[in-house]
């Protein structure tokens, strides 16, 4: 039966173990609070402290288990955690690492008593035209994508620039690069129009990576002795290159084209590749990935597009797990929370790569009730599928840490005479 208690103790023991590899190097008390957090956000469908304590089922009052979360996030995030979960993720990646990087946002207009609180660009209510400025914070996200396709982060910052020791969004950026190199190697680094930056074009040179960045309508490349504007060689040319490509939820018959070029930052010889058909003015795209073939040609463009899924990560993110709903204040704090949501959709990466005919899996699937019978990025129903199997347990995670005390010998009276 679906909703079986068996079920449900299948899911509560998977997540466990899931949450023990993270933290098995960290002392009792933080190893009790991750698997607390894991459990509860998946549990709860939620990242605010209230609901995930309901889902402990905690005997103490819910004051003091929400007194007893927030120590623990004010804390931060354990190092030895963080390099537990990189370690774990490395497992799951390809050997062709494809690293996507992008910036967000998370939208806090009626909060007052958030520390750093600054301005950021509400992308759910700007436009092409219009520019929406809310309070909030900006967030930086690295995400690798794994042998099945799916995104997992391996880089996840809260920042502001009213934080004291803010420098610039560059900076994080080059952090984000700097641990995807250290612990991937040689990766290709995929890039919106925003990051079409001299600065990132040196760093990526400086970490000997490779890159396929989208260019901006401003952007001047040299060519055959001069510097002409990067629309002056995409205006001049054709798409030879037929090939379907997906894009914003659907299939398009693209016709792509490669010329070999410079850029101003290192003066290398890159490929600047054009994409026709898809938008109303070709995209322009720079890799310094070698092109010998069509098939490479179609490979650098369809690493580009693969560049949605982290823009689905941050959705689901913030639908399922209500990302921007935290009322825990500090930044620091924030952070450790952001964590374990990444934690949460690790799990959801974990799951994904069991193979179809895993009991668990399935089990999954049917509780999320799907119409379609495949998508591209089946995040959402397999949050969906966990959250209506864990809303059948009776008690939480706290009994799985049970403490195992020493059997003491029964004790006698020594007789005097």
């Amino acid at each position: 039966m679906l909703n079986s208690t068996s079920i449900t103790y299948q899911m509560k023991r998977e997540i466990l173990s899931f949450s023990n590899k993270i933290s098995r190097n960290l002392s009792k008390p933080v190893r009790k609070f991750t698997a607390d957090m894991t459990y509860g956000i998946l549990a709860s469908g939620s990242c605010l402290l209230t609901d995930i304590v309901d889902q402990l089922h905690e005997a103490s009052k819910k004051v003091n288990s929400v007194e007893r979360l927030t120590r623990h996030l004010n804390k931060g995030t354990p190092e030895k955690a963080l390099n537990s979960y990189l370690f774990t993720i490395r497992k799951w990646i390809p050997d062709e690492p494809v690293i996507h990087i992008d910036d967000s946002d998370i939208v806090k207009p009626d909060g007052y008593k958030f520390e750093a609180l600054g301005l950021v660009r509400d992308g759910s209510k700007s436009t092409d035209t219009k520019n929406v400025y809310e309070k909030g914070y900006h967030v930086t996200e690295a995400c690798v994508l794994t042998q099945n396709n799916h995104p997992v982060s391996i880089f996840s910052e809260i920042h502001s620039s009213k934080e004291k020791s803010f420098t610039s969004i560059n900076d994080v950026t080059f952090s984000a690069m700097e641990r995807g190199a250290a612990l991937l190697g040689r990766s290709t680094f995929v890039m919106d129009r925003g990051y079409d930056d001299n600065k990132m074009f040196l760093k990526l040179d400086e970490l000997e990576q490779d890159y396929v960045i989208r260019l901006t309508a401003k952007r001047k490349l040299y060519f055959h002795g001069k510097w002409i504007p990067a629309t002056q060689l995409r205006n001049q040319r054709k798409g030879k290159i037929k090939t379907p490509l997906f894009y914003k939820g659907k299939h398009h018959d693209a016709y792509l084209s490669h010329v070999k070029v410079q850029i101003t930052a290192s003066r290398k010889d890159i490929y600047l590749v054009l994409v026709y058909g898809i938008t109303e003015h070709p995209m322009m795209l720079a890799t310094n990935k070698d092109i010998k073939s069509k098939e490479d040609v179609i490979k650098a463009a369809k690493l580009y597009f693969s560049r949605w899924k982290i823009e689905e990560y941050f959705r689901c993110k913030k639908q399922m797990f209500r990302f921007e709903n935290f009322r825990v204040r500090k930044l620091t704090a924030i952070n450790a929370l952001n964590f374990h949501i990444t934690l949460c959709m690790a799990f959801l990466a974990h799951i994904s790569m069991k193979p179809e005919t895993s009991a668990l899996k399935v089990s999954v699937i049917q509780k999320a009730n799907p119409i379609k019978e495949k998508v591209h990025f089946c995040y959402y129903r397999l949050a969906k599928g966990i959250l209506g199997i864990l809303s059948y347990a009776k008690e939480g995670v706290r009994l799985w840490f049970r403490t195992k005390r020493p059997a003491y010998r029964q004790l006698r009276l020594k007789l005097t005479a």
